[in-house]
């Protein structure tokens, strides 16, 4: 089967082209820009990747060997329903699809029983915890992690796996296209309001996706939220008795590594003990605070639970350290700021300061107005404690002078190209 991946270098579907190629598929694709990724996906044996989406790029595809189904990612049809892959495909009547009905074909093609991680903050570190086990384990497992790690590639397919892990994101109801053999919910509060217009509609998605699997682990403060109330299948846990069996940094990552460990142990009968143990030597992830220089860390925090995780790790660090924390924070997207004015309140608290940027603009209905930092800065419990900046040279210094005093420099964004992420990579380099 030829299978032609539009947006091949994303995160969600890039990963996905990997696992699909080593399962036996052909698999080709295209991307608006070449980029880091597409090579590392021509180095593991993707070569025929089309930069430019246009029609006739496609058709010349699909001449040489015919294409049997084009897959997408969530973000074409939203930024162009009229895209010409998309026309082209349907005009040719080639099979049209988004990422889950593939990745459900190969769960079936496989015989691979998914595990799944879901929830509104904590996915990315519970999966990559939950694959490191299996590989400190030596158990086969295949998996697709959207974050790059340096114990495994991003996406893997391992023939001899019995399982199948995976970040089951909420955005555009995704996850609520598989049917999990065990699923993990992280923690849950209303997110992606253009999905879920109501707190209501965000709490059902989460319970028909619970419904339909075989078992979850759910903590207590999520299945109160929730409503479940001794549903079959449903093994709720006590956060306070698990959030100490490991030693990591970070009250939410303790938290994140006790609940992969419920699922290995599940998987594979390996004592809990020994599970923590390995849980603890968790070398982490990029962007869940990475180091880019001594001192300066960039972390994907852009919710004020995110926000909370992370300032509960640096906040751990500067404790050993004897470090002040200060915080560059760009919330990501203004869509969400529209719903989230009244839920930062202390999230940064403990920080000696916090800059606030502009929001990272993604997907935003332009009827909306934008929300300036002062703005959501006069929302905070304590809103003395940040300043609104733009991010340019005089954020730069700004930034370097706390490096001078010895202050530890938490960058914290969601954004993907061009964000604040990306500027300290630029603008500070090792």
């Amino acid at each position: 089967m030829h299978i032609y991946i539009s947006g091949i270098g994303g995160a969600g579907v890039g990963p996905l082209a990997q696992i699909a190629k080593e399962a036996g598929y052909s698999v080709s694709g295209s991307d608006k820009q070449d980029s880091q990724y597409l090579e590392y996906l021509r180095k593991h044996g993707i070569t025929n990747i089309h930069i430019g989406q246009t029609r006739e790029a496609i058709a010349a595809v699909h001449e040489a060997e015919p294409i049997d189904w084009f897959v997408y990612s969530s973000a074409l049809p939203l930024e162009n329903p009229n895209a010409p892959e998309l026309q082209f495909c349907a005009e040719q009547n080639i099979r049209i699809s988004k990422r889950d009905e593939l990745l459900n074909q190969i769960l079936e093609d496989t015989g691979l029983k998914m595990i799944a991680v879901a929830g509104t903050h904590g996915k990315t570190t519970t999966t990559a915890l939950t694959v490191w086990l299996f590989k400190q384990l030596g158990t086969p497992i295949s998996y697709l992690l959207p974050a790059k790690t340096s114990f495994a590639d991003m996406g893997e397919y391992d023939g001899q796996s019995e399982y199948f892990v995976y970040e089951a994101d909420e955005f555009d109801r995704n996850f609520l296209a598989y049917q999990p053999a065990i699923s993990l919910i992280t923690g849950v509060s209303w997110d992606h309001h253009e999905i879920f217009p109501t707190r209501e509609d965000y709490q059902e998605a989460f319970c028909e996706f619970i419904d339909q699997t075989r078992h979850t682990y759910v903590w207590q403060e999520d299945a109160d939220y929730l409503g479940l109330e001794d549903v079959a299948g449903v093994t709720v846990l006590d956060s306070a008795a698990l959030a100490d069996k490991t030693s990591l940094l970070g009250l939410y990552n303790r938290l994140d590594a006790a609940l992969a460990v419920q699922a290995v142990h599940q998987a594979t009968g390996n004592p809990l003990a020994e599970l923590f143990d390995i849980a603890s030597r968790f070398p982490g992830l990029s962007r869940r605070m990475e180091q880019i220089i001594p001192g300066l860390y960039s972390d994907y925090a852009h919710t004020p639970e995110k926000i909370r995780g992370a300032m509960s790790v640096a906040l751990e660090m500067c404790a050993d350290s004897g470090q002040q924390l200060v915080v560059v924070y760009e919330p990501l997207t203004n869509r969400r700021q529209l719903h989230m004015l009244n839920d930062y309140k202390d999230c940064f608290a403990g920080a000696e300061h916090v800059y606030w940027i502009p929001s990272y603009l993604a997907r935003e209905d332009p009827a909306d107005r934008i929300v300036p930092p002062d703005e959501l800065i006069s929302h905070l419990d304590e809103p003395s404690i940040a300043t609104p900046m733009l991010r340019n040279s005089e954020l730069r210094k700004t930034i370097q002078k706390h490096l001078d005093a010895g202050d530890m420099v938490v960058g914290m964004a969601g954004g993907g190209g061009n964000s604040l992420d990306d500027w300290l990579r630029q603008g500070f380099v090792a």
